[in-house]
């Protein structure tokens, strides 16, 4: 097939993965403003009001913002210790953070629900950040790992001869190259941190106030089960902070999934 041919088969494929992909959100968003009919922005104020949509999404961005910032920072130097540094028991000890990708949330939710019980955590913010914080860096590290041992080793050379202590390498160096690595993992672990519903779901079981947005999705869908409209403009609005965010960094974030495909 000749390049041309070939360029529009490729078009032609994500041309339809796209349809596919965008279909379901037309549908959404024409229940949410009642077309075909009259043009109505209504439901969307009404979810807002009765579903506590305001107290959800702040709930939200406080569970999201702590997590990924602390899982980012702890993340990012053990990636560079695990990546970069060479010391005894590396090997064993990656292994422990890829333990933490391979156990299902379901699978240790009830034990950690107890031991949050038993310190006082359940019903808090701290509840729901420490254990996603916990996933998120099991996630983060083997990433970040990745990246570090993408880095040409005259890179590091350099930064020693220099004089620079493995802090500043890290924070000074290798940190600000590492710019599209490190934004593609924040979105990820900002959209796994957002839609995250099972620990809300047992962690949060007695104070409303401290519902996240998936969860309080949830009340207000069993609340509304025959107004579509209303679900639908619910759903967008929870939707919309990780849509937009994903938009402002699609471009990052197809960058740091290719980097480190070529090595020196």
């Amino acid at each position: 097939m000749n390049p041309r041919g070939e360029r529009f088969v490729n078009h032609a494929l994500l041309a339809v993965f796209a349809v596919i992909a965008v279909f379901p959100m037309i549908g959404v968003v024409t229940q949410a403003l009642k077309l075909p009919g009259d043009f109505d922005v209504s439901s969307f104020g009404t979810a807002w009001r009765d579903g506590h949509f305001a107290t959800y999404l702040r709930n939200s961005v406080i569970v999201t913002a702590c997590t990924v910032v602390i899982a980012a920072v702890l993340s990012i130097m053990a990636g560079y210790a695990l990546g970069a540094m060479r010391f005894r028991g590396a090997s064993v000890l990656f292994l422990v953070f890829l333990a933490g990708l391979t156990i299902p949330t379901e699978a240790i939710v009830v034990p950690l629900y107890f031991d949050l019980r038993s310190m006082g955590l359940d019903n808090t913010y701290a509840g729901l950040i420490l254990p996603q914080v916990a996933m998120s860096v099991a996630f983060g590290t083997f990433w970040m790992r990745a990246y570090f041992r993408s880095i040409p080793p005259s890179l590091l050379e350099a930064a020693r001869i220099d004089g620079a202590s493995s802090w500043t390498t890290l924070w000074r160096v290798l940190v600000p190259i590492g710019r599209p690595a490190i934004l593609t993992m924040l979105l990820l672990t900002t959209m796994w941190t957002w839609n995250e519903f099972l620990l809300p779901l047992v962690i949060i079981n007695s104070d409303e106030a401290l519902r996240t947005a998936p969860l309080g999705l949830s009340f207000f869908q069993g609340t509304h089960k025959t107004d579509y409209s209303l679900l639908m403009a619910g759903a967008l609005i929870i939707a919309a902070p990780i849509v937009i965010v994903y938009v402002f960094l699609q471009r990052q974030f197809i960058a740091g999934m290719l980097s480190g495909a070529i090595k020196e």
